[in-house]
């Protein structure tokens, strides 16, 4: 699959690179992607959660009114949890929201969500570039030379650029990775993928092939 090269300028260089076909043409699996994406963002949960049940409220343990006789129903201590100011019944507690998924599952998943991409047209190659210090006005000009300044985009990187990454921070609508950290949720969630030229072998890699 082969697929031309733009410089900075939204131009076409007259390059092409060919993109691998075990990589962005396999046969997708959504329910490797959902379950993927799922992992991603239960790891993202802090799970502190909590709330005090009837053992950790602060009070008396008396019984507030006698047994039978009152016409209402039967209560304990003003901890009980059916009381205003109790302690709350079945509250959330900390725990962890992470589970494992096996390593060719989450490849496939990737694979999976490329191939989408591929097929919707939504992969790019840029060649390299790289910026004296961070300017985020000359970034916009190349999303704009790009034009996909209005649309959620990933730019794949291979390796980290310090100046690239400041350059986006406060553009909403870009998001800058290092290949190595590529996920099926952050290709899922955009719009237009963008590879840096030297990222196309570093995916490979990531995927050894």
């Amino acid at each position: 699959m082969e697929i031309a090269v733009f410089n900075i300028a939204g131009q076409e260089t007259g390059r092409n690179v060919e993109l691998n076909t075990e990589i962005y043409a396999v046969e997708p699996n959504d329910h490797a992607i959902y379950l993927d994406v799922k992992q991603y963002l239960a790891n993202q949960r802090q799970g502190t959660h909590k709330a005090k049940d009837r053992g950790e409220i602060a009070g008396s343990t008396r019984k507030i009114k006698r047994q039978k006789g009152t016409g209402g129903a039967r209560a304990g201590s003003r901890k009980s949890g059916t009381i205003r100011g109790g302690g709350r019944i079945f509250g959330p507690q900390p725990r962890d929201y992470s589970f494992k998924l096996n390593k060719k599952l989450k490849e496939l998943a990737r694979k999976s969500a490329l191939t989408y991409k591929a097929q919707a047209n939504e992969i790019m190659v840029l060649e390299d570039f790289s910026f004296e210090a961070a300017k985020t006005k000359e970034f916009v000009a190349i999303q704009n030379n790009l034009k996909i300044g209005d649309k959620k985009s990933l730019i794949v990187l291979s390796e980290a650029n310090k100046n690239i990454y400041l350059s986006s921070r406060n553009l909403q609508n870009v998001e800058i990775v290092i290949a190595s950290d590529l996920s099926t949720y952050k290709i899922m969630r955009a719009q237009k993928i963008i590879l840096v030229e030297s990222s196309v072998i570093k995916v490979e890699e990531l995927f050894k092939i």
